[in-house]
This record gives C-alpha cells, sequence and structure tokens, in this order.
C-alpha cells in the first residue's frame, strides 16, 4: 500500500495525526526534502528506508514505491502542505493504478494556511473578499494564459501566489496591470510555521524591495489583497444577534 501523505505546511506538530501515525508505520517513506521539514523524519520507525524525492525523477520514485510493493512494505510517499495543490501527485496516482498498486490521499494543512495563521488573519472578510485565488506566476513551468496574475487580479479578490519569490518585480507589475493599486495591502510569509518563519507586512509595490531587504529569494508565499490589511470589514451576519439562522432567531425579526 502507498499512502501519499500531506507533511503540513513545516512544523512538526502541524502534520495530521493520520498522517503521523502512517509514518510510524511505514517501512519505506519518499518525502521532498527541498521543502519538507526533516524533523518529521524522526516520527519513522528505526529500520525505515528514506528516500528524498529532490535528487529523483518520477520514474526512480515509482520504482521504490513498486519495489516496496513486490516486498510486501508499506510506503509513505511525504509531500510538502496538503499535496492537493503543487504537489504532482496525479502523474503518480495514474503510474500507481497502472501498475495495480493500491494507494490513499491523507490531506495535510497548506502552507497557505499557515501563512495565515502565522499572521493572525482571516483570508475572507465581509464586505472586503470573500474568495481566495491560489496561483503563481508563469516561470520554466508555463501557466494556462487564461490564469494569467493580471487576468486573476482583475477580481480584486484575496490572492496567495505560490512559487513566485524569485519574481516579484514581474509579480508586483502583473498586480498592478490586472487593477490592484500600487498601494494594496501585501505580505511576504517566509517558511510560514518553521522555526525560522518570517513574515513582512508591504504593498503589491514594495514585494521586491521587501524581500530584498530580508535577504528572501525562496520558500515564501505572497499574499494580495485588502483583506491583508484585516480592518474596514462589516460584521459577520453569522453572530449578529439580529440575524436569524437554522439555530437561533434573530431580534430583527421580532
Amino acid at each position: 500500500m502507498v499512502h501519499i501523505v500531506g507533511a503540513g505546511p513545516g512544523a512538526p506538530d502541524l502534520i495530521t495525526v493520520r498522517g503521523k501515525e502512517l509514518l510510524e508505520r511505514a517501512d519505506v517513506i519518499i518525502y521532498a526534502g527541498s521543502l519538507v521539514n526533516p524533523a518529521l523524519l524522526e516520527y519513522r520507525k528505526t529500520q525505515c528506508q528514506v528516500y528524498d524525492s529532490a535528487k529523483m525523477t518520477l520514474e526512480e520514485v515509482i520504482a521504490v514505491m513498486a519495489e516496496a510493493e513486490r516486498q510486501g512494505k508499506m510506503t509513505v510517499r511525504l509531500h510538502t502542505g496538503d499535496p492537493c495543490i503543487y504537489g504532482a501527485i496525479r502523474e503518480q496516482m495514474d503510474e500507481l493504478e497502472e501498475r495495480g498498486i493500491p494507494y490513499d490521499v491523507c490531506p495535510g494543512v497548506s502552507s497557505f494556511c499557515g501563512a495565515a495563521s502565522s499572521l493572525k488573519m482571516e483570508y475572507t472578510l465581509p464586505k472586503i473578499t470573500q474568495s481566495v485565488i491560489i496561483t503563481r506566476m508563469a516561470g520554466r513551468t508555463p501557466v494556462p494564459e487564461r490564469e494569467s496574475i493580471a487576468s486573476f487580479a482583475a477580481h480584486g479578490a484575496t490572492m496567495v501566489i505560490f512559487l513566485s519569490t524569485g519574481m516579484l518585480d514581474q509579480l508586483s507589475e502583473e498586480l498592478i496591470k490586472g487593477g490592484y493599486l500600487p498601494d494594496t495591502p501585501a505580505a511576504i510569509v517566509y517558511k510560514a510555521t518553521w522555526e525560522d518563519e518570517k513574515t513582512i507586512s508591504c504593498t503589491v509595490e514594495s514585494l521586491s524591495a521587501s524581500a530584498r531587504r530580508e535577504n528572501i529569494k525562496k520558500t515564501a508565499l505572497i499574499l494580495v489583497g485588502n483583506a491583508v490589511a484585516q480592518n474596514g470589514y462589516e460584521r459577520s451576519k453569522l453572530y449578529d444577534p439580529v440575524f436569524t439562522t437554522e439555530y437561533r432567531k434573530g431580534t430583527g425579526d421580532e
């Protein structure tokens, strides 16, 4: 059996209970060494075999899984955050299905959730924005033109931008081109929930200068939108005494 496990955003205790139990039982662990906190490997049993997928191709990863399956061993494929976001898991699952190897997926806490907790931030604020766009800049790996940063910026929603820390000058240009004002609130969260985490408040136009000042070149999330400022919002209707819900009668309906 192969278990694809989300490692969480970084802190070892932010893996799910299920994910930790799978790590403790694994005979083989293949982990994304460039991103996953190596402290998570301390959960493994002594005789467990460990492979760093940062140094492997897809074919090599699948070969390790297939050999473990042939030997009746249990494999954990450990991905950073939640594997459904930029985890490249679909191609792995297709290869496993082709070989008849059973697998499942254990979700994890995404780094975009970890970043919000580090900033003590709510992404969806009444009258500010009710939508979150998760995306990245086009780089060596392209994105469809219809999903360009500028096209998403036109919505004015909260944006969480992955894998783009090395292109912040271009990112600011695209965000402003799409409709964000240069002074729109923004934040950079470096290694969210790790011990060496950094959080930087800035604006859309100062993203690059802020990252240079802190010597941040990778492993950071960019958050953009008026919600980043965490002000100017309206009170939630859910807990408003005037508002009637399925569970209580509001004073406004008396």
